[in-house]
């Protein structure tokens, strides 16, 4: 079973995202936290396989909480999907240990679930921005 968690402090994009990845990937458990104290405690029970965190998250931030991941657990994927197309966050986001880049505003649902796709079969795949070449 491939095992998904969504972070992201806004209901109605993490309830349309889990609803999206529910409806496109029958045979994956997808579970939502709205900050990374609820995330802490989710990754250690659903342990997922590719985790979708937004950067800006009630106390912790999303890198941060990326960085703790990572070193915890570095075969997590974590797919940074944030707001903040800028490159100082995508530099941040390669530094905390982020192996994607997703700016909300210009990824599209098919997009998104392209990159899914791509992650769960393990083959590289062009159009999104790999942060972290050794997985």
């Amino acid at each position: 079973m491939f095992n998904i968690l969504i972070v992201e402090d806004n209901d109605t994009f993490r309830n349309s995202l889990t609803e999206m990845l529910k409806e496109r990937f029958d045979g994956m458990r997808v579970t939502e936290a709205s900050n990374s104290e609820e995330a802490q405690r989710i990754i250690e029970s659903f342990l997922p396989d590719l985790i979708f965190m937004d950067v800006r998250l009630p106390g912790e931030s999303g890198l941060e909480l990326t960085r703790k991941i990572k070193r915890d657990h570095p075969l997590i994927t974590v797919i940074m999907l944030t707001n903040y197309d800028l490159e100082e966050y995508r530099e941040a986001a390669a530094r905390y240990g982020a192996d994607y880049f997703m700016p909300k505003g210009s990824s599209s649902w098919e997009e998104i679930i392209t990159l899914v796709d791509t992650i769960y079969s393990g083959a590289p795949r062009a159009g999104v921005v790999l942060l972290n070449q050794s997985l």
